[in-house]
Order: structure tokens, then sequence, then C-alpha cells
């Protein structure tokens, strides 16, 4: 059964620095793409950063510079370094997976590109 467990989310002030993990079971998370989502109160879901199986990464334009998504094979682990947090970064954030997720060389960051989702965490971002 496969599950994701996301933690590491909390409160700052703008500024400041959170890392997320996202501990994988019941599949070997270097086979897989895995993503970064968040949603906001009365938004859409929204792709963060993503990672494929080879490495590849893609971000959201407006985290490129400041969030940097990797993976940890040995513990079977994704992170999300978030750097420089602003106000708007504020949300739950979500760990996905899917076997593929790359389209002519790019990790996709569409939510619909993922079917293995956690629960979530929630960074809250101060001004």
């Amino acid at each position: 059964q496969v599950q994701l467990v996301e933690s590491g989310g909390g409160s700052v002030k703008s500024g400041g620095s959170l890392r997320l993990s996202c501990a994988a079971s019941g599949y070997t998370s270097s086979n897989y793409c895995m993503a970064w989502f968040r949603q906001a109160p009365g938004k859409e879901r929204e792709g963060v950063a993503a990672l494929d199986d080879d490495g590849r990464t893609s971000y959201a334009d407006s985290v490129k510079g400041r969030f940097i998504i990797s993976p940890d094979n040995a513990e079977n682990s994704m992170y999300l370094q978030m750097n420089s947090l602003k106000p708007e970064d504020t949300a739950m954030y979500y760990c996905a997976a899917a076997l593929y997720c790359t389209d002519r060389g790019t990790p996709l960051l569409t939510p619909n590109s993922f079917y293995y989702w956690g629960q979530g965490t929630q960074v809250t971002v101060s001004s």
C-alpha cells in the first residue's frame, strides 16, 4: 500500500525558511516522479516543484530561486527546502507521486499527472 506522509510545516515570518519532508512507503521513491503541490483557501491546487526519476526538476515561476526539491533515496524520502518565504506562500502543502510525470524532458506540475497523495502539511508565513 502506497503512503506519503508530509512533515515540517509550521509558522514563520516573511524571509524565513522551512524544510518540508515527504516520507514514502509501499514503493521505491527513486523510481517515481515526486512533486510538491500547495493549495491556499479558496484557490486551486498548484504545482510547486517536481522531480523525476532521472533527477530532472521543474519549479513554478513563483518559487524559482527560493525553493529546492531534492530526493533522499536512502530514506525513501523527498524534501522541499523553502527559503525567503513570503506571505503568499501560505498554503497547505501536499506531496504527490506517480510512475511517470515527464513530458518532453520536463517533469509536469499538473495535479492530474499524479495519483498518490499525502494528507498535507500547513505552512503559514506572516509579514
